[in-house]
């Protein structure tokens, strides 16, 4: 699929209520993490880490982390042992972050603090990953996340869960509000205003099923992502490869990845 249609997202609007935002990332995040969305682009991951001489991932967008943990024990299959994992975002969810931080014994920590991640502060070093996020950004601010990261001298990776296909949006409309009615009771940590939201009024799940849905219809595709990285370092600084890595049961995930080329190192 190559339409690209600019819709809005309920969770990008600066007065949608946090509480229904909580619940919808939750429900992301138990997805992300149960279905190992991400393990796919580890090897990516982990020779960014390695090209660039870090140990510390920067996630841009995190959201409410959802397989963060699964990535870190991706990372950490590939070579990477001592890597960590930073969750930072503009709407910040502290609560489900210490979460993961105390199952995690601190490998994964956050930044309490809103960061945008078009302008990172200079002492939030890692090198920096975006996960099922980069759609929300036009093209303009996405190419000022991509040249921020550039005039640090940091890689980057953006990664999306989705290989932007129309069975996809079928799922999204179908199975996956299911499996969210199903599930939902499951979700920790516990919020009885999740359950109020779900089943009597019904805001998270709806609210999911149309964000799902513009998410797909937000994605760049492959060709539009290297074009955007080239906008952002026009002069070559970076060395940049996108493409699609496919899960062993089905699913893809679209990725662009960038480091400092070898001669700037």
């Amino acid at each position: 699929m190559r339409l690209r249609l600019r819709l809005f997202e309920f969770e990008d609007l600066p007065w949608f209520p946090a509480i229904i935002r909580a619940g919808m990332m939750d429900y992301l995040r138990f997805m992300i993490s149960g279905l190992g969305t991400y393990r796919p682009i580890a090897p990516l991951l982990a020779e960014g880490l390695a090209r660039t001489g870090q140990t510390r991932v920067l996630e841009l967008g995190a959201g409410a982390g959802g397989g963060t943990e699964t990535v870190l024990a991706a990372l950490q299959a590939h070579g990477q042992p001592r890597a960590t994992i930073t969750l930072t975002d503009l709407y910040p969810q502290p609560a489900a972050w210490a979460d993961i931080a105390r199952r995690t014994h601190g490998a994964i920590g956050f930044e309490p603090a809103a960061v945008n991640a078009l302008a990172v502060p200079a002492q939030l070093a890692g090198f920096r990953a975006i996960f099922s996020a980069f759609h929300h950004f036009p093209p303009e601010a996405a190419t000022a996340m991509l040249r921020d990261a550039v005039q640090a001298g940091t890689g980057i990776g953006v990664f999306e869960g989705a290989g932007k296909h129309w069975v996809e949006l079928l799922l999204a409309w179908t199975v996956l509000p299911v499996a969210q009615l199903l599930l939902t009771p499951f979700f920790r940590p516990f919020r009885l205003s999740r359950l109020v939201f779900t089943y009597l009024i019904p805001l998270i799940p709806l609210c999911t099923i149309w964000d799902g849905t513009v998410s797909v219809l937000r994605m760049y595709p492959v060709d539009e992502l290297l074009k955007l990285a080239h906008a952002a370092d026009p002069e070559g600084h970076f060395a940049w490869q996108a493409g699609k890595k496919r899960h062993w049961w089905g699913p893809e995930v679209t990725y662009l990845v960038g480091w400092p080329a070898a001669d700037n190192l």
